[in-house]
Protein backbone atom coordinates (compact mmCIF):
# COMPACT_ATOMS: atom_id res chain seq x y z
CA UNK A 1 0.00 0.00 0.00
CA UNK A 2 1.48 3.39 -0.89
CA UNK A 3 0.87 6.47 1.24
CA UNK A 4 1.01 8.32 -2.07
CA UNK A 5 3.35 11.17 -0.43
CA UNK A 6 0.80 11.72 2.08
CA UNK A 7 2.71 10.60 4.92
CA UNK A 8 5.54 12.63 7.14
CA UNK A 9 8.45 10.22 7.56
CA UNK A 10 11.98 10.74 9.07
CA UNK A 11 13.42 10.34 5.27
CA UNK A 12 10.54 12.83 3.59
CA UNK A 13 11.96 15.78 6.20
CA UNK A 14 15.56 14.45 5.86
CA UNK A 15 14.67 14.43 1.96
CA UNK A 16 13.75 18.59 2.38
CA UNK A 17 17.20 18.89 4.99
CA UNK A 18 19.36 18.16 2.30
CA UNK A 19 17.41 20.32 -0.62
CA UNK A 20 17.09 23.33 1.58
CA UNK A 21 21.09 22.88 2.20
CA UNK A 22 21.69 22.34 -1.06
CA UNK A 23 19.70 25.18 -2.10
CA UNK A 24 21.69 27.39 0.80
CA UNK A 25 25.01 26.48 -0.62
CA UNK A 26 24.19 27.03 -4.16
CA UNK A 27 22.55 30.54 -3.91
CA UNK A 28 25.08 33.32 -3.82
CA UNK A 29 24.52 36.88 -2.62
CA UNK A 30 24.37 39.63 -5.05
CA UNK A 31 22.90 42.75 -3.11
CA UNK A 32 23.90 46.06 -4.02
CA UNK A 33 24.15 48.07 -1.16
CA UNK A 34 23.82 47.89 2.74
CA UNK A 35 20.10 47.83 2.88
CA UNK A 36 19.63 45.33 0.64
CA UNK A 37 22.87 43.24 2.87
CA UNK A 38 20.95 43.51 5.90
CA UNK A 39 17.86 42.36 4.21
CA UNK A 40 19.46 39.26 3.05
CA UNK A 41 21.33 38.66 6.12
CA UNK A 42 17.81 38.94 8.08
CA UNK A 43 16.38 36.35 5.70
CA UNK A 44 19.28 34.16 5.61
CA UNK A 45 19.09 34.27 9.11
CA UNK A 46 15.43 33.32 8.89
CA UNK A 47 16.31 29.90 6.69
CA UNK A 48 19.29 28.84 8.95
CA UNK A 49 16.65 29.19 12.45
CA UNK A 50 14.31 27.33 10.67
CA UNK A 51 16.66 24.71 9.17
CA UNK A 52 17.54 23.74 13.04
CA UNK A 53 14.21 23.78 14.05
CA UNK A 54 13.18 21.56 11.88
CA UNK A 55 15.91 19.28 12.57
CA UNK A 56 15.30 19.62 16.54
CA UNK A 57 11.40 18.84 15.53
CA UNK A 58 12.73 15.72 14.05
CA UNK A 59 15.02 14.35 16.83
CA UNK A 60 12.52 14.70 18.89
CA UNK A 61 9.94 12.34 17.02
CA UNK A 62 7.38 15.52 15.89
CA UNK A 63 7.70 14.60 12.32
CA UNK A 64 4.96 17.47 11.24
CA UNK A 65 6.19 20.29 12.56
CA UNK A 66 10.30 19.48 11.24
CA UNK A 67 8.14 19.20 7.68
CA UNK A 68 6.89 22.49 8.23
CA UNK A 69 9.69 23.88 9.71
CA UNK A 70 12.08 23.01 6.82
CA UNK A 71 9.47 24.57 4.51
CA UNK A 72 9.65 27.49 5.54
CA UNK A 73 13.19 27.68 5.68
CA UNK A 74 13.62 26.80 1.94
CA UNK A 75 10.85 29.53 1.46
CA UNK A 76 13.33 31.91 2.91
CA UNK A 77 15.73 31.12 0.75
CA UNK A 78 13.92 30.96 -2.19
CA UNK A 79 12.54 34.28 -1.73
CA UNK A 80 15.69 35.30 -1.31
CA UNK A 81 16.60 34.54 -5.07
CA UNK A 82 13.10 35.50 -6.42
CA UNK A 83 13.30 39.15 -5.44
CA UNK A 84 17.08 39.38 -6.77
CA UNK A 85 19.13 39.46 -3.16
CA UNK A 86 20.22 36.30 -4.55
CA UNK A 87 21.43 34.22 -7.33
CA UNK A 88 19.71 31.16 -7.98
CA UNK A 89 22.24 30.41 -11.19
CA UNK A 90 19.76 29.10 -13.43
CA UNK A 91 18.65 25.97 -10.84
CA UNK A 92 14.51 25.48 -11.42
CA UNK A 93 14.96 22.61 -9.36
CA UNK A 94 16.21 24.56 -6.18
CA UNK A 95 14.74 27.88 -6.51
CA UNK A 96 11.48 29.97 -7.90
CA UNK A 97 13.60 31.94 -10.41
CA UNK A 98 12.89 35.77 -11.43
Amino acid sequence: MSDNGNIVTREKVEKYLALTAEARIKATPITNNDEDHRRLESMLRMCDDYQNDARHFMENGDLVRAFGAINYAHAWIDASVRIGLMDGHGDDRLFTLP
